[in-house]
Parts: structure tokens; sequence; C-alpha cells
């Protein structure tokens, strides 16, 4: 088979593959195809694990302080107005915590969802900053395989979520994502803010158990459609979700179990260490600035 052919059938199996596609975000940034996110992924990998580090190799690391407070109070504002947003287009306006379905219609409040997952998808390519920052602050070593997936997988499949699917029962694991989001950068903000705010970080003790709460109940929620008669439009979201809840739910449960338990014996400030950099590589990808502030 000749290349003009092979090009030719891939041509008319995403024609048929994209005429599936929800009409309304055709057009919308980024959603025309998934080859721009693509290459972005693909930069965002090239420079954090390839050339930013051979580029900082004979440097001095940058002191990003105040760039790190904005930054962290930056997301934390986004993820308010999201939060506001997911509960205003569905989650606190109609949605019943079971079954429910997307919204295809050209209403105000079904756009307005369709809208907030697009904002969701995109707010993935702000947080590549996490890695970013670590890498043009030299701490290489936090640019783990795991925060580098997470940074990159999540914007990926989110491009297919707010193309096909932009509502219902699988945009329940943003909407709690956002609310962790708040959390947990109002806490990295605070500690980028200096010793003299560690008084205000009392609550830093419950941030895994926040984290740990959050996957439970994403598990739970997405498994229900596995327990009753609920005609979702696309299940194929529902078992990426479920998947992608119960790995990272696993993850979360071994390094809790490595970090407390084995790492009991270790001293206090090891220990601390030791979590920070698990907890960093696998809870949200997110950057754990407090560490070397």
């Amino acid at each position: 088979m000749e290349f003009s052919d092979i090009k030719s059938s891939a041509a008319l199996m995403y024609d048929e593959f994209i005429q599936n596609a929800d009409w309304r975000t055709g057009n919308w940034f980024l959603m025309s195809s998934p080859v721009p996110q693509a290459l972005i992924i693909v930069a965002y990998i090239y420079f954090v694990t390839s050339l930013g580090p051979r580029i900082m190799e004979n440097r001095k690391a940058f002191d990003l302080k105040g760039v790190l407070i904005v930054y962290n109070f930056g997301v934390v504002a986004l993820s308010l107005y999201m939060c506001y947003e997911f509960v205003m287009s569905g989650w606190g306006t109609g949605y019943n915590f079971h079954c429910d379905l997307i919204d295809f219609s050209d209403s105000p409040q079904g756009v307005r969802m369709a809208a907030t997952c697009w904002l969701y998808y995109f707010s993935k390519f702000i947080e590549m900053l996490d890695t970013v920052f670590f890498v043009l602050r030299k701490k290489n070593t936090q640019v783990t395989f795991l925060h580098v997936y997470h940074h990159s997988i999540m914007p990926f499949t989110w491009w297919f979520g707010v193309r096909f699917a932009g509502g219902g029962m699988g945009t329940f694991h943003a909407l709690l994502n956002c609310i962790v989001h708040v959390i947990m950068y109002s806490y990295y903000g605070l500690t980028a803010m200096g010793p003299k705010y560690q008084k205000y970080l009392w609550w830093k003790k419950y941030l895994t158990t926040i984290q740990l709460i959050q996957f439970v109940m994403v598990t739970s929620h997405i498994s229900q459609y596995f327990f009753m008669d609920c005609p979702y439009q696309f299940p194929i979201f529902i078992y990426i979700i479920g998947l992608y809840g119960l790995i990272f739910l696993f993850l979360f449960l071994n390094f809790w179990y490595h970090a407390y338990t084995k790492g009991k014996r270790l001293p206090k400030v090891l220990q601390a260490q030791r979590w920070a950099h698990h907890s960093n590589g696998v809870m949200n990808g997110n950057a754990n600035h407090d560490k070397d502030e």
C-alpha cells in the first residue's frame, strides 16, 4: 500500500471518528484537532526532561519566589472560578450525582458546562508551569516520571473529553480536582511567602487525607455506572476515569505506606522530605514549593 493510500485511509477514519464530536466545541481554541495540543505536550516533555536541564546545567538557579506566589494564588483563583462554574452549570443546578447525562443542546446551561470543561482542559496547560519552575530552579530530582506523566496525560485525555463529552457524570472528578487545587495551591502559595507564614499552615497534616478522600470519591462515584442502567452517551470515558482513579488511589496508598509506615523510623526531617517528594509526583502532579524555600 502506497503512502498516499495510507494517508487517505487515516483521513477517512478520522473523519468518521470526528463525526461523533460535540458540534459546539469544534471552533474553540485548540479544539479543531488533537495535533496542536500534542505538539505542546511533546515540547513540554522535551523541555522539562532534556532541553531545560541542559540549558540550566551551567547556570545559577532562578530565584522565583515572587513568581511562585503570584502563580500559586493565580491557580487558586482560577480553580475557585471553575468550581463555581461547574456548580452553576450542573452539579448544583440539576445533576443528581448518579446517572447524569451530557447536555448537547445549545441551551445556556449546556453551553456553560461545555465551556467550563474547556477552561478546565486549558488550565492543565497552565499547570505545566509547575514542572517548568522546577527546571528553572534546578530541582530536577522533583521532575519524576509520575509528575511529567500526570501533567502530560491530563490535557491529552481532556481534549477528547471536551470534544466529545463536555458534561454529565464524567465531570465530577474535575469539580473535585478544582476543590483540591484550591486547598493545595493555597498551601503552596503561603509556603512560598516564607517562614513567617508557617503559623498559618497548621492544616498541612490534613492535606494527604484530603487527597485520599478525593480519589475515593472519584472512584466511588464513577463506579455507580456499573451497577445501574445508565444510558451515558460515551461509556469509554467512564472506563478511563475509573481506571485513572484506581491507579492513582493505589499509588497514593502505596506511597502513604512507605512514607508513614516504613518511613516512621527515619528522622522527622527526612520523613517530611520523603513524603513531599512522593506527594509531588503522585497525587496531583503539583509543585511542592515549600521544600526548599
